[in-house]
């Protein structure tokens, strides 16, 4: 059984920093393709950055040289780092992971080939 409990999100204003983090549990994920993702209000759930088996990364052009992902093995702990952050980046915020064999480059990280999911963690940005 695998868990991710995501943390960090909180309220914070435009221009301002903030660090989610999601804690894996269970079968070992971390070294697996992982990624976080989002959903505003009334709109679809997006990628916003993901991490392939390789370490290789990926980001939204809307978060790009805003947003770094970054995960610590040792801790089997996903990160992502949001700074000058916008209220646009108001959303539930999610991690994921897929299974080891569903995916190696991260090209292949998309939410179709994430298998677990947190349950999220709430970030809302105020001008």
């Amino acid at each position: 059984q695998v868990q991710l409990v995501e943390s960090g999100g909180g309220s914070v204003q435009a221009g301002g920093s903030l660090r989610l983090s999601c804690a894996t549990s269970g079968v070992t994920v971390i070294k697996n393709c992982m990624g976080w993702f989002r959903q505003a209000p009334g709109e679809e759930r997006e990628e916003v950055a993901a991490m392939g088996r390789d370490g290789t990364t990926t980001y939204a052009d809307s978060v790009k040289g805003r947003f770094t992902i970054a995960k610590d093995n040792a801790k089997n702990t996903l990160y992502l780092e949001m700074n000058s952050v916008k209220p646009e980046d108001t959303a539930m915020y999610y991690c994921a992971a897929a299974t080891w064999a569903g995916c190696y480059y991260v090209s292949d990280a998309t939410q179709a080939r994430m298998r677990y999911w947190g349950k999220g963690t709430l970030v809302t940005i105020s001008s």
